[in-house]
């Protein structure tokens, strides 16, 4: 069993690592990073297509790069923003890592973009323990998924510094319990900023962009309770500007793949495979995969 937990955290140590030269890469560069957190079929890519369009016609330089086990359908969609896209295939893989970001920025990342929206794997569970060198973590639920999502994953939204409600436009056909839902965010991150939004009717995409480009000009982010009780795993971020934004991160160490030593091993050399050998596909200025 200590093997197992050693195992697990030299993972996580080996990704802080590389989540710390990450962020100095993109803070050289003056680009600020967005983690999206979602289960799959939250309406993330549809939002993040309509926040990259109105970056873009509103002169703001932005990017993104989405995540997915397979097909480069989410890329193609982004592209149409207009906005530079790249996609990440991750063979299998549940999650994105830093050090997989990292090497697929380098070399394509334009200069002088100002905001990096990383679209993570759709999944609430593996992401959640994943620090990507973000200076803003947004977990989003829709509101067909249930008013419970919030205390049932309580790692990725307890650790979010914004909170993302979308579909509202269906809320009332589904039966959507708006107050539920608010009170279970409140019961893992109390005080986290909520936002409704729909990328049908275009409600709160406005002030989500306003949000992240307020954090990207050095306004502190939302600190979660949950990061301060995990003192083990702060980390000091440094925003985009350069100046020193407090923003705390933690892991759980309760998560993992493995049911024992060498199970765990294997799941490191898997990881360490995956993250060579990610498939990868880089439409520039636009311009689909």
């Amino acid at each position: 069993m200590c093997r197992t937990v050693d195992l697990h955290q030299a993972v996580l140590a080996k990704n802080d690592a590389n989540a710390l030269a990450l962020r100095g890469y993109l803070g050289d560069r003056g680009t600020v990073a967005v983690n999206l957190l979602s289960s799959p079929g939250s309406g993330k890519t549809a939002l993040l297509e309509l926040l990259l369009a109105r970056a873009v016609a509103g002169g703001t330089p932005a990017a993104a790069v989405t995540a997915d086990l397979a097909t480069e359908n989410d890329a193609t969609r982004l592209a149409r923003s207009g906005a530079p896209v790249r996609q990440i295939l991750t063979d299998g893989l549940c999650h994105l890592e830093a050090g997989m970001l990292q090497r697929r920025l380098e070399g394509w990342l334009p200069e002088g973009t100002r905001l990096l929206f990383v679209e993570n794997v759709g999944n609430l569970v593996c992401p959640a323990s994943y620090d990507l060198g973000e200076t803003l973590r947004i977990a989003l639920a829709s509101v067909t998924e249930g008013e419970d999502k919030p205390v049932k994953y309580p790692t990725a939204f307890g650790l979010a510094h914004l909170v993302v409600i979308t579909k509202t436009d269906i809320g009332d056909a589904v039966g959507f319990d708006r107050e539920a839902f608010l009170r279970g965010v409140r019961q893992v991150n109390p005080g986290v900023p909520v936002l409704e939004t729909s990328a049908r009717t275009g409600q709160g995409v406005d002030a989500l962009l306003a949000h992240v480009l307020r954090c990207a000009a050095g306004e502190e982010a939302h600190v979660p309770v949950l990061a301060r009780q995990h003192e083990r795993y702060l980390h000091s971020h440094e925003n985009g500007d350069g100046n020193g934004g407090a923003h705390e991160h933690a892991h759980d160490r309760d998560h993992s793949h493995s049911h024992g030593p060498a199970h765990d091993h294997q799941h490191e050399q898997e990881h360490e495979r995956r993250d060579e050998h990610a498939r990868e596909h880089a439409p520039v200025d636009g311009q689909a995969p």
